[in-house]
C-alpha cells in the first residue's frame, strides 16, 4: 500500500537520479512511524535495479533480500550497532559488486551506533568505495555526532496532515477508533497502527496523564501502573504525548487540535522546562533496557508533571 506523503521524497530522489547528481550518502530524519525505513527499502530497491524508478515505497515494510544489499540494525540481545557491525559493513562496501552494479546499505536506526562505531563510518560516508549508496534511518538526532551528519544529504520525512493519515488508515482497515489512535502516536500514521492494537493501555495512560497536574492521580500509583508495560512502550507515548503539549503551547489549538491534557494545565506549566523534560525522555529512550530502574524513572518523571515541571535534574 502506498504512502501519498512520501511523493515529495520519492518525486525529488528521480530528479536527482535522472540529473546525474544523486548522493551517496542520505539520512532520513523524522518521527517514528512516518514510513522513513519503507522509504529506504524503496530507495535500495531502486538503486539495485529490484524496482523500477517510477514506482513507490510500500507499507508494511519488506526488506529487500539481495546480495549487494547490508541492513544493519542492532543484533536482537544488544541496542546499539557496535564498532564490529560497522568495520564489517565497510569491509563488504570494499569488495566487488556480486551482481556487478551498486551496493546499498541501510543502518537502521543510526542513532543506535556507538561513538566507536559512528567514527569506523566517517571515511566510508566521505569516500564511498565503488557505486555505493549508504542510507542512514534515524528517529532521533540527539545521539549522531556532527561529523556524521554533516557527511549526508538530510530528507526530512513529516508527519502528514490529520487529514491524509485518517483518510490512508481507513483504506488500511475500517475502524472508529483511528482518531484516538492517531493521537495517542502522534499523529504518525504507521504508529497508529500499533495504537490502535493498545487503545485501551494508552486511553488509560491518557487519563493518567492528563489527571496528574489537576491532583486527581498520584504519581506513584500512575508510575506502577505504567511500569508493567513495555519502557519502550511507555517512553515513546510519553515523549509523544509531550510533542503534542508543545505543538499546543506554541501553536494553539488551531495547529494541533484535541489532546487529553487541558488548557489550564498547560498555563501553568513551566515552558522554559518543556523541552528539558522532553530531552530527558529522548536519552531515556535512546538507553538499553536494563541500564535504569524504570519504577524509579517513572516516578520521577510523574511526580516533576505533577508539579508543573520544576526545575531540576532527573
Amino acid at each position: 500500500m502506498e504512502m501519498p506523503w512520501l511523493n515529495q521524497i520519492t518525486e525529488g530522489w528521480r530528479a536527482s537520479v535522472m540529473a546525474g547528481r544523486a548522493p551517496h550518502a542520505l539520512m532520513l530524519l523524522g518521527a517514528a512511524g512516518t514510513g522513513k525505513r519503507c522509504a529506504a527499502a524503496w530507495l535500495a530497491r531502486c538503486r539495485l535495479g529490484m524496482s523500477e524508478l517510477r514506482s513507490e515505497p510500500q507499507y508494511p515494510l519488506t526488506i529487500p533480500e539481495h546480495a549487494d544489499l547490508r541492513w544493519i540494525s542492532p543484533a536482537e540481545d544488544k541496542h546499539v550497532v557496535g564498532i564490529e557491525q560497522i568495520r564489517e559493513l565497510v569491509a563488504a562496501l570494499s569488495l566487488t559488486s556480486y551482481a556487478g552494479g551498486a551496493k546499498v546499505a541501510v543502518i537502521d536506526p543510526a542513532n543506535a551506533m556507538t561513538a566507536s562505531a559512528a567514527n569506523s563510518l566517517l571515511k566510508t560516508l566521505e569516500e564511498p568505495p565503488g557505486d555505493a549508496l549508504l542510507i542512514l534511518v534515524a528517529d532521533r538526532l540527539g545521539r549522531l555526532p556532527a561529523t556524521i551528519l554533516s557527511r549526508c544529504q538530510r530528507i526530512s520525512v513529516m508527519l502528514p496532515p490529520e487529514a491524509l493519515s485518517l483518510k490512508w488508515l481507513d483504506r488500511l482497515q475500517v475502524s472508529s477508533g483511528w482518531p484516538a489512535a492517531l493521537r495517542a502516536a502522534g499523529n504518525a500514521p504507521l504508529a497508529a497502527v500499533e495504537s490502535l492494537a493498545r487503545i485501551e493501555d494508552t486511553d488509560t495512560m491518557a487519563r493518567d496523564f492528563a489527571a496528574l497536574p489537576e491532583y486527581h492521580a498520584s504519581p506513584l500509583e500512575v508510575a506502577g501502573r505504567w511500569a508493567k508495560h513495555e519502557p519502550e512502550f511507555v517512553l515513546n507515548w510519553l515523549g509523544r504525548q509531550v510533542q503534542l503539549c508543545i505543538l499546543r503551547i506554541f501553536g494553539g489549538r488551531a495547529a494541533m487540535p484535541g489532546g487529553d491534557v487541558s488548557d489550564s494545565v498547560l498555563q501553568r506549566i513551566d515552558r522554559r522546562n518543556l523541552f528539558c523534560y522532553l530531552d530527558n525522555i529522548n536519552k531515556l529512550r535512546g538507553q538499553p533496557a536494563g541500564s535504569f530502574n524504570v519504577q524509579l524513572t517513572l516516578e520521577s518523571l510523574l511526580i516533576d508533571w505533577a508539579g508543573g515541571l520544576p526545575q531540576r535534574d532527573l
